[in-house]
């Protein structure tokens, strides 16, 4: 896929970013991905989609304070940047030009 293309993964993580607000880091998008969405999801995977998504600059990262609960961890936050708000807007966009696409009679026939 390109840079200028997001996939269906990369899109669930961005909006899944965009809601926790300041609050995103691994674990936290994990957990509200599953609520949401009724489905798990590996944290290999998701640090690779991050990893993609901050290389397209759609997302930005930064450390946290260290903390006495995750032993002087730090955790690392992401907050979508303004290219990739663009980003989703341009995808939501697209769906929703498809979406109102579709004729009355298909959506009937296949029951929605």
């Amino acid at each position: 896929m390109g840079k200028n293309h997001l996939g269906e993964f990369e899109e669930i993580v961005m909006l899944t970013v965009a809601i926790l607000h300041g609050e995103a880091y691994g674990v936290a998008i994990i957990e509200e991905m599953e609520t949401r969405l009724n489905r798990s999801v590996s944290i290999g995977s998701l640090q690779v989609v991050l990893k993609r998504l901050e290389d397209k600059g759609f997302l930005k990262s930064e450390l946290g304070e260290a903390t006495s609960v995750r032993g002087g961890k730090r955790k690392r936050f992401f907050t979508v940047t303004n290219v990739g708000k663009d980003m989703l807007r341009t995808s939501k966009e697209q769906r929703m030009q498809l979406w109102n696409a579709v004729p009355d009679v298909a959506l009937e026939f296949i029951g929605l």
